[in-house]
């Protein structure tokens, strides 16, 4: 299994059987990757609301790649009339994609879509838990506030293996927050994501990191670069 960090809340999870997801393709204006938007054929592209920021290429590597998009229902009827194979749930549910369990999980943000002439109804901002074909479950906090649930329901009943966390302030949870909200879910992994991509969200990993091994030194702080993949044999 790898996970490669694209920047800001960007991944592209390739399991060991080979399923290609792509998560929040932010990718053409990021100014934290050189990836080539071209280069990217996944399966699957999970969306976890509509700002531009997170749905970015998403609807023009689908259009290419044929890739089928998931997202909460509202924002899959909206990209349907784009005209692109959508996939709608909601918080709670989970689907079967090639022996690979997506789980629509909650998170707090905004959603609206913020990039058209109006602005569109993007239903609710969500995280996604990924539970591969080995059973390492991943979740992707998607742009997220601090709230009692990642404690009660995430850590307590769905378990996550590794975690991708905000940590850039302002628009989500800051470094001590994340931190937080890592020992509640008490993964092996974290990972930080959404921060530096711009001035308003620089933050240093190694203050959250440090946060992290003061709660829980058994959790694993794992920073990337842009474009650097984390590799990992079956953690259970």
């Amino acid at each position: 299994m790898q996970i490669k960090w694209i920047g800001h809340s960007a991944f592209e999870i390739i399991t060991d059987s080979n399923v290609k997801i792509i998560i929040d393709p932010f990718i053409s204006n990021n100014p934290s990757t050189n990836i080539p938007v071209e280069e990217l054929n996944p399966d699957y592209i999970l969306i976890t609301h509509g700002h531009s920021d997170h749905l970015g290429d998403a609807m023009e590597i689908a259009n290419r790649s044929g890739a089928k998009c998931i997202g909460n229902h509202e924002l899959s009827l909206f990209l349907s009339k784009q005209g692109l194979d959508s996939i709608g749930m909601n918080i709670g549910g989970s689907i079967l994609i090639k022996d690979v369990k997506i789980t629509m999980l909650e998170a707090k943000h905004s959603a609206d879509i913020d990039f058209t002439e109006e602005i569109t109804s993007g239903g609710v901002a969500v995280s996604y838990l990924i539970e591969t074909e080995t059973g390492t479950k991943i979740l992707h906090c998607g742009d997220t506030g601090l709230f009692s649930d990642m404690e009660k329901v995430i850590g307590a009943i769905y378990k996550p293996d590794i975690v991708l966390v905000p940590i850039g302030d302002r628009f989500t949870m800051g470094p001590f927050e994340a931190a937080l909200a890592v020992n509640w879910m008490s993964p092996k992994i974290a990972i930080p994501m959404h921060y530096n991509t711009f001035p308003p969200i620089e933050q240093n990993p190694i203050i959250f990191s440090n946060f992290v091994k003061q709660l829980n030194p058994k959790i694993d702080v794992i920073i990337l670069n842009p474009g650097e993949i984390y590799e990992r044999e079956f953690l259970k």
